[in-house]
């Protein structure tokens, strides 16, 4: 309830629209004006999978910036929080929007385009005709990409562009009336080799373990879902401001095969050596080595669900897994929570629901969350 009260706090007009509170309809309101906008959530709560609704103007308005909501739906905790980032975004892009119509005096050309040759031009990788935005590239002390996004409002530069960038954390800039574009990019490199020690982490993961989700990770996701075994996975969420640290850990399986890991990194937390990286860790605390890239395919554990027979459902693998192991079919929560509901021998409290697998009929109990350590 504490997360529904401070939805209310944050957007007093978005209310819910059905008992689960999956559904959600009504008014964003930001720069004085309100937005209709409706958000639909799995059964699970699992925001990287939630649908969000508005009217054309929104939609037009927010177009530029789609990619950056796409990467807070994957990183906020909760609804309420998405909710806070959602209307920081837009009123960026009300005041950009606004600032497109401004005419730019002589001024802010001859001093944009001074500031741009003094940072190079071989460190911009766009520019559009109207030099309003441009996008930086810069290479971290590992070689990795990087890109930061700058839009220019007209009074640059007297006040700061805004600045878009795929970090896992909130990327500040300081600026004083006699900064330049020289001084945002070396604070975007020092931004960098803050992050080095948690990218250094996640590649080791995408590069030595099978990932399960997400398919495509951006530098801002902090979780990986990393195969073990057949229809057993650990998702792991990682501080990117403290990466060497142990971090949250969520199995998902039968319990037969869940149960033995929890146990295993219960006792064997004492053991975590932030001296060593984080991949190594989890093999000592759990005592296994992760499927190999070089050995196995994905497909040797990444089984399709039971019920659709697909692996992706809007972008979820099944996470669900009959606990028989003799049986042993994964599903997806939605597809087995819809199959559940259907059957008459089926009953639920609250957020479980009990019934039976659609394969083998042993008993199955639902939850609308993940078993958490």
């Amino acid at each position: 309830m504490a997360g529904s009260a401070a939805l209310l706090r944050q957007c007093p007009l978005l209310l819910p629209q059905n008992r689960e509170r999956t559904a959600y309809e009504g008014f964003v309101t930001a720069q004085g004006r309100d937005f209709h906008i409706r958000i639909l959530l799995p059964m699970d709560f699992q925001l990287k999978n939630a649908r969000l609704e508005c009217s054309w103007h929104l939609k037009k308005i927010l177009h530029q910036y789609r990619h950056i909501l796409k990467q807070r739906l994957h990183s906020c905790p909760d609804l309420s929080s998405f909710m806070v980032e959602l209307k920081t975004v837009l009123e960026i892009a009300l005041k950009n929007t606004q600032d497109l119509h401004m005419p730019r005096p002589p001024e802010y050309y001859s001093c944009l385009v001074r500031d741009l040759e003094i940072l190079g031009w071989n460190k911009v990788a766009y520019m559009d005709t109207g030099l309003t935005t441009a996008k930086l590239k810069a290479e971290d002390s590992c070689g990795r990409q990087h890109l930061i996004t700058l839009k220019f409002n007209a009074k640059y530069p007297t006040e700061p562009p805004d600045c878009l960038v795929d970090f896992p954390v909130p990327f500040a800039v300081s600026w004083m009336p006699q900064s330049s574009l020289l001084d945002i990019y070396n604070q975007f490199l020092a931004a960098l080799e803050s992050l080095k020690e948690f990218w250094d982490a996640m590649d080791e993961i995408d590069g030595k373990t099978w990932v399960l989700e997400p398919e495509n990770p951006t530098r801002s996701a902090t979780t990986r879902r990393i195969a073990i075994g057949n229809n057993v996975s650990v998702s792991v969420e990682v501080d990117p401001r403290h990466p060497a640290m142990l971090p949250e850990c969520y199995f998902l399986g039968a319990d037969h095969a869940v149960n033995p890991l929890t146990t295993k990194l219960n006792n064997n937390m004492h053991l975590w050596d932030p001296e060593i990286s984080l991949l190594q860790n989890l093999k000592d605390l759990l005592e296994i080595d992760f499927p190999s890239r070089a050995v196995l395919e994905k497909s040797d554990f990444a089984k399709d669900c039971g019920i659709c027979y697909a692996y992706r459902l809007n972008g979820a693998a099944p996470d669900q897994v009959c606990d028989d192991p003799r049986c042993g079919q994964p599903f997806h929560q939605a597809c087995l929570y819809e199959w559940l509901q259907g059957l008459p021998s089926s009953r639920q409290s609250f957020n479980v629901i009990f019934g039976e697998c659609p394969y083998c009929n042993k008993p199955l109990t639902l939850k609308s969350s993940m078993k958490k350590l």
